[in-house]
């Protein structure tokens, strides 16, 4: 069935619906995770329960590679989904991963993942951390701040080591964009593009310290085409500037920042006009001799797993409040924080939410979504229309690959950890047990 055509016999908002058709199947009514009815799984592991795709990640992962072409390097943000199952997935297929903790740097090294294909963002490096990632080998870390290039002389030479680093550029105004910017303006993330020519030298005395990269990252979720390659663009006038300075420039990361849609009003990242930036910016590279040896790096991590994961809960009450329908699910915003809009969003919009039993019935029962916590803010679904629920339906939330349980305050009211399932063909793997009562932070892998 067409993508448009199915898309019209799924309940839900247009978003909801077409997320479904592009990116899961329905049996009888039932929504599909790789010929596996989400009923069963969740019958079989528990509600709450998270469910990933690897076929859908993978799939994800091909489509960039053929948007971008063979020039680049991809590697997954761990931040992103550090489940170790997920990382060991992304690693067998080729990419490195990028870290912003010794804590991610572990899990990457558990999941396969060589050091030299491991790079270290983020602007709060403590001292302990970088000890521990250059004592055990790490592929490059991206400097953010003047002390952190007195941190890894100090360390490089403890540890008698030459450390490949990067400048981790916090870019001009005319380079941001995105849902969530974090550069072109006053930021903790990276160093003014404005101060290259005080940061440069410093980096350069220190013999320890091997400068040849530049990491561009001026935003997240970025959901357009044009932005993506405008930022993309100016860090080719970056790289050039920090040439002129005497740097020996190899690798140019670009970061992440490809989003996906979460809210009815997002639209998708057209990959073919990515594709056609992409053509025109390494035809630029490619007549410059300065930047045509460069290595390219991009470094998504939503973009790659978000499409591929589900968030599923029981509906254990339906009640009805001053002519208003509440459905109540035992799973919520402690689970999965950024679904309530608590994650970044200002006004709260709701993200694609289906009854994933009940996919062949028209939605006509306009209700609020909730979670089982003493709190309004346990909402995920404000002005959902679909079919008036029951106790026992599977609500689902879409788009829950990425930034889900580890981006949410899983210890209040202690609630148990929800189990974790990766699915890959037949196969069904739990790659986090579902927790206990008692004790639920124990069971973070």
């Amino acid at each position: 069935m067409a993508l448009d055509q199915q898309s019209a016999s799924i309940h839900g908002s247009d978003l909801a619906a077409s997320v479904v058709a592009e990116h899961w199947d329905v049996r009888d009514g039932g929504l599909e995770v790789e010929g596996h009815l989400l009923t069963d799984l969740v019958a079989a592991h528990g509600s709450p329960l998270y469910v990933y795709s690897a076929a859908r990640m993978r799939s994800r992962l091909q489509q960039l590679r053929t948007a971008l072409g063979a020039r680049f390097d991809v590697f997954f943000s761990v931040k992103a989904n550090p489940n170790p199952a997920i990382l060991k997935l992304f690693v067998a297929e080729g990419t490195g991963l990028e870290i912003a903790s010794a804590a991610e740097y572990i899990r990457a090294r558990k999941a396969g993942a060589e050091p030299q294909r491991i790079l270290f963002a983020g602007p709060g490096k403590t001292y302990e951390e970088l000890d521990y990632v250059i004592e055990n080998g790490i592929g490059e870390i991206h400097i953010e701040s003047f002390e952190e290039i007195d941190r890894l002389a100090e360390l490089t030479q403890k540890h008698g080591v030459t450390l490949n680093v990067s400048i981790r550029v916090n870019p001009a105004a005319e380079a941001q964009g995105g849902a969530m910017r974090m550069g072109g303006g006053p930021a903790a993330f990276g160093l003014d593009e404005s101060l290259m020519e005080q940061v440069v030298p410093l980096i350069q005395a220190v013999p320890s310290l091997n400068l040849h990269g530049l990491h561009l990252f001026a935003g997240t979720q970025i959901l357009n085409a044009e932005t993506l390659i405008t930022q993309w663009s100016h860090g080719l006038q970056i790289a050039k500037r920090l040439i002129g300075l005497g740097v020996e420039l190899k690798t140019l990361d670009f970061g992440g920042g490809l989003g996906v849609p979460y809210v009815a009003s997002d639209k998708r990242l057209d990959l073919d006009q990515v594709a056609t930036g992409v053509v025109a910016l390494l035809d630029k590279i490619d007549q410059d001799a300065e930047l045509a040896p460069l290595n390219l790096m991009v470094e998504p991590g939503r973009f790659l797993a978000g499409p591929g994961g589900l968030y599923a809960a029981r509906v254990t009450s339906v009640k009805e409040s001053y002519g208003e329908i509440f459905a109540i699910t035992d799973g919520g915003m402690h689970h999965h924080l950024a679904a309530s809009g608590n994650l970044g969003q200002v006004l709260k919009k709701d993200y694609p939410v289906v009854l994933a039993n009940r996919l062949n019935e028209s939605g006509d029962t306009p209700q609020k979504v909730v979670g089982p916590l003493c709190t309004p803010l346990d909402t995920y679904g404000r002005k959902t229309v679909l079919p008036r629920p029951n106790v026992g339906d599977v609500m689902a939330i879409l788009q829950s690959g990425a930034y889900g349980l580890s981006a949410s305050p899983v210890g209040f009211l202690s609630h148990a950890m929800p189990a974790e399932i990766l699915v890959d063909g037949d196969s069904v793997t739990v790659i986090r047990p579902k927790g206990t009562f008692e004790n639920p932070l124990t069971q973070l892998p």
